[in-house]
C-alpha cells in the first residue's frame, strides 16, 4: 500500500479592523482545503505582536487601522520577521496598494469600492488562489541580518552606572546606542573614556553611522539621536535640539524612534535619573512588544527616570544595576536562538 505525504496547511494570520471582515475572511479561507487561520487581529499592533508570536505563513491585511496603520505594520514585520503579506484594501487610489508593494507586501486583492461588507463572492477565489501561492514565495531574511540592538537612557548618576552595565556586556556581538544627559563636549569626552576601557568601539553618533556590531553609540550632548531604517539599513540619525526640547539627547527620541526602525526586536534600559524623560519612549516600545528593563530604586542614585518607566506598565524587568547585565546577556540568548530556529 502506498501512502502520500501530505503538506501541512498554510497557516494564515488575519488582521482587519472590522470584526464582520475578519469572520468572513476566516470561513473563507478555513473552508479552503490546506489552508489554516491560526488567529485574527483588530488592529496594527496587536497583529504585529501576534506575527513575531506565531510565525504564519500568510498574513492577509487591511490598510486602515487604529493604533499602527498597514504601512507601518509592513516596515516593522519586514524588519523583524519578513512574511507573506496579501493585502486587502477599500482603498481606491492605486498609489496606496504601491505603496504597501515597496513595503514588502507579498500582493494584494481588492475589497469592493461601495464601502459594504466583504462580499466573499466577489473576492473569495482570487484571495484564496493568492493565499495558496505564497507557498512558494522566497522570503528574505533581513532578520538575520540585523543587529541586536540594545538602548540605554540615562541622566544624574548615570555615567559610572553606564559603564558598569557596558562591562557586563562583554563577549556580546550587540549594537548599544546611549543617551545620557549631558551638555556638548562632554559626551565626547565620555565615548572617548569608554573606548579606552571597554572590548566595544565606542564613538559619539554621527548622522549616516550604519549601525555596526560590536559597537556603542554615544549621543552628542545638544543634539537628538535618532535610528533610521534605509535601504542600506539602520543607520543614525542625528539632528540638532530645538528651543522647545527640554532633553539633548532625549531617551523618549531615541526609544521612539527604535520602535517604529526595530521594534520587538529592541531591548532597552532605563538607568538613574532625574524626571521622566524615557517614560514616552518606553510605552511606544511597549506597544511593538519590546522587552524594556528599569533599574530598581535599591540601586538607583535618583530614581526619577526608572520609577516614570515602571509606572507606564511596560517595564518587563526592574532589576538591581549589578542584575541589569546578566539579564540582559540572557535576553540577548534567547533572541539569537529563536533567529537560528526561524
Amino acid at each position: 500500500m502506498t501512502t502520500h505525504r501530505t503538506e501541512r496547511p498554510l497557516r494564515v494570520l488575519v488582521i482587519d479592523d472590522s470584526a464582520a471582515n475578519r469572520k468572513s475572511i476566516t470561513q473563507l479561507l478555513d473552508s479552503a482545503e490546506g489552508i489554516e487561520v491560526i488567529d485574527r487581529a483588530a488592529d496594527g499592533e496587536e497583529g504585529l505582536k501576534k506575527a513575531i508570536a506565531l510565525r504564519p505563513d500568510v498574513i492577509t491585511l487591511d490598510l486602515e487601522m487604529p493604533k499602527l496603520d498597514g504601512y507601518s505594520f509592513l516596515r516593522l514585520l519586514m524588519a523583524q520577521a519578513p512574511t507573506a503579506v496579501i493585502v486587502l484594501s477599500s482603498y481606491k487610489h492605486s498609489s496606496d496598494v504601491f505603496k504597501a508593494l515597496q513595503l514588502g507586501a507579498f500582493d494584494f486583492v481588492p475589497k469592493p469600492d461601495s464601502g459594504e461588507q466583504l462580499s466573499l463572492e466577489s473576492v473569495g477565489a482570487e484571495l484564496i488562489e493568492k493565499v495558496r501561492s505564497a507557498r512558494f514565495v522566497r522570503r528574505e531574511t533581513s532578520i538575520e541580518r540585523a543587529p541586536t540592538v540594545i538602548a540605554i537612557g540615562a541622566s544624574t548618576g548615570g555615567p559610572p552606572a553606564v559603564q558598569r552595565l557596558l562591562e557586563s556586556l562583554q563577549g556580546l556581538s550587540v549594537c548599544v546606542l546611549v543617551a545620557q544627559h549631558m551638555p556638548p563636549r562632554f559626551t565626547e569626552a565620555f565615548a572617548q573614556r569608554l573606548d579606552g576601557t571597554l572590548p566595544f568601539r565606542v564613538t559619539e553618533a554621527r548622522s549616516g553611522d550604519g549601525l555596526e556590531v560590536p559597537h556603542v553609540y554615544i549621543a552628542r550632548g545638544g543634539t537628538q539621536l535618532e535610528v533610521v531604517r534605509t535601504s542600506s539599513g539602520l543607520t543614525c540619525h542625528v539632528t540638532t535640539a530645538g528651543p522647545k526640547d527640554l532633553h539633548a539627547p532625549s531617551v523618549d527620541r531615541l526609544f521612539a524612534s527604535l520602535a517604529k526602525s526595530v521594534g520587538a526586536a529592541t531591548k532597552a534600559v532605563v538607568l538613574t535619573g532625574m524626571g521622566h524623560d524615557g517614560a514616552k519612549g518606553v510605552k511606544a516600545l511597549g506597544r511593538v512588544g519590546a522587552e524594556v528593563w528599569a533599574e530598581a530604586e535599591g540601586s538607583a542614585v535618583i530614581f526619577g527616570m526608572p520609577q516614570a518607566a515602571i509606572a507606564t506598565g511596560c517595564v518587563t524587568h526592574a532589576l538591581p544595576l549589578g542584575q541589569l547585565g546578566p539579564s540582559l546577556v540572557k535576553a540577548v540568548a534567547r533572541a539569537e536562538k529563536t533567529r537560528r530556529r526561524s
